[in-house]
């Protein structure tokens, strides 16, 4: 065993070397990594400058072009790097509701389809642009299949994978089982130098067909020695790996006191994988905080501290596009009654207010704003 944790220690050693051959002072992100789609080498270099520069990444999930866009412009506005990223139903929304979902077919062909609008335009907006696919559980792996043959297609090709990384969700399994089958696919993805993230300990709530709502409290809670296990199985295949460890997450909104967040917990985590491999670097973990939404300021803080290179968002901008949309009706709703006919003449014409254009436009508004502020609270301004 104590030969096993030393080579471990030695892969640690060489990542150390690496990291330090990094020079990110007095360096802006775009001095070091280029403004488009980001995979591999330059995603492990921006994580890094996040974790060194203490700010992370808000990771936005997106059902359609709109709100793919609004998320771009967001970012484009802080002057930040972003995460565009599917879950598997948003992804058969993407594809069209009317499509059959029969062998994931849908969220297969609507991922596929959402990454390769991100990748046509996110170069314009001038920004680092991260791809992404949200919580894969076992019963949805063909849809994970579908987007790695995808990638694997893209990279014959174009020499990088369609998609930056992807997230496998099997926390309700059995550790040993969780990190064996994440760890088959790992060996594929890292062949494209395609990151992957894993949840190890279980995110509360309901998001997306994942209903952790009867979870045990204490399984909310990752320990140190699991954190170990992923990372020391994990740094075997390939450096370019996030981990979603459970600090009392909870997707969707709750009551405040509802939810005990201990990001701190991150803090000893990090320590504990430290002090395994002997390192120096204050953070060698790089974490995803799960269940943003609705958290405190100071709860952010406590985890980008403990080095949080990503944070899902997803319930609060769906709330905020909806709000701008229903901001615009009550404003216009007397010209929102017929095609023809409002307070200015009965035969005057509402169709510049009931253009899809008009009320979309109103949602993507809202929605930046959301974004901005997610941007904002994750220090996420200003990094270019």
């Amino acid at each position: 065993m104590e030969k096993y944790i030393n080579r471990i220690a030695f892969q640690s050693v060489n990542l150390n070397r690496y990291y330090s051959s990094l020079t990110y002072k007095n360096k802006k992100l775009l001095d070091i990594i280029s403004p488009g789609i980001v995979t591999g080498n330059d995603l492990f270099k921006l994580y890094n400058y996040a974790k060194t520069n203490g700010f992370a990444i808000p990771a936005v999930n997106c059902t359609s072009s709109s709100t793919v866009n609004a998320v771009l412009e967001a970012a484009r506005e802080m002057k930040a790097p972003i995460i565009i990223q599917f879950s598997n139903g948003g992804s058969a929304f993407y594809a069209g509701k009317g499509l059959n979902n029969k062998n994931q077919e849908a969220s297969i062909t609507g991922a596929v389809s959402g990454a390769l609008h991100v990748r046509q335009i996110a170069k314009s907006y001038g920004i680092p642009v991260i791809i992404h696919s949200d919580h894969c559980a076992r019963k949805l792996l063909p849809w994970m299949e579908g987007m790695l043959k995808a990638d694997e297609d893209y990279y014959k090709v174009h020499g990088e994978p369609l998609f930056s990384s992807h997230m496998f969700d099997l926390s309700e399994e059995k550790k040993e089982d969780n990190i064996k089958t994440c760890i088959s696919y790992f060996k594929r993805m890292a062949k494209m130098n395609q990151f992957i993230e894993m949840e190890i300990g279980i995110t509360g709530g309901e998001e997306d067909g994942v209903d952790n709502t009867s979870a045990e409290n204490n399984s909310l809670y990752t320990q140190p020695e699991d954190i170990w296990d992923v990372y020391r199985e994990f740094s075997k295949v390939s450096p370019f790996f996030t981990i979603a460890a459970a600090f009392g997450n909870v997707h969707g909104v709750y009551k405040p006191g509802n939810v005990v967040l201990r990001p701190d917990l991150l803090g000893r985590h990090q320590e504990y994988v430290k002090k395994k491999i002997g390192s120096k670097i204050k953070n060698p973990v790089s974490f995803v905080f799960h269940g943003g939404s609705g958290s405190t300021k100071n709860e952010i803080q406590t985890a980008l501290q403990n080095g949080i290179v990503k944070m899902n968002i997803d319930t609060d901008t769906q709330w905020a596009y909806w709000s701008g949309v229903h901001k615009f009706y009550n404003n216009k709703k007397d010209y929102l009654q017929g095609q023809i006919g409002n307070p200015e003449g009965n035969d005057k014409p509402n169709k510049k207010y009931y253009d899809p254009r008009s009320w979309l436009r109103e949602g993507e508004k809202s929605m930046i704003e959301r974004v901005k502020e997610a941007c904002k609270n994750l220090n996420n301004v200003n990094v270019l």
